[in-house]
């Protein structure tokens, strides 16, 4: 099972964090607190810029 990570940029302090693309629960920014990603039972809505996406490969 593949999955995709996104680099998004926090709206309030401007870090950078990495987030999986189906959280499950709500990720917050590490600095400030500030919601970066809610769940939908599917992908994840970002709340800051997405400037990355990231792919995650399984090798057997």
């Amino acid at each position: 099972m593949a999955g995709q990570f996104y680099r998004v940029t926090c709206p309030d302090c401007e870090n950078e964090q990495l987030i999986y693309g189906k959280a499950a629960s709500d990720v917050a920014c590490a600095v400030c607190g500030h919601v970066l990603a809610r769940p939908t039972g599917g992908k994840a809505v970002f709340e800051g810029d997405v400037t990355e996406t990231i792919t995650r490969q399984n090798h057997a």
